[in-house]
């Protein structure tokens, strides 16, 4: 089967194939450079939010420790007023003692 195409008509034939494969593979290159610009960015943008979030739950730990410090507090302030209500009790009743009402 004769397709009546010339050596140099062959020749076109090809190039202008291999001119489109080389087009749609220059294409296909552009979108994943397009693609990986576009994921480093989001990934910056990630790691920017988790640097905030890791800044911002720092300080958990510390309240953690706050907190026990402030129970130890309230321990030593309840007996602080019950050693003043000691003392007013007493107070009240010293005038009785002396004899003066």
């Amino acid at each position: 089967m004769e397709l009546g195409v010339t050596v140099a008509g062959f020749w076109w034939l090809i190039l202008g194939l291999g001119l489109v494969i080389v087009l749609v593979v220059a294409i296909m290159l552009a979108i994943i450079i397009i693609s990986a610009r576009r994921i480093e960015h989001a990934a910056g943008d990630i790691w920017i939010a988790g640097k905030a979030i890791a800044a911002n739950t720092v300080h958990i730990w510390h309240l953690s420790q706050t907190n026990t410090t402030a129970k130890a507090i309230l321990g030593v302030a309840n007996d602080i007023a019950a050693g003043a209500g000691s003392i007013d009790a007493r107070l009240a009743k010293l005038p009785e003692a002396l004899g003066k009402k």
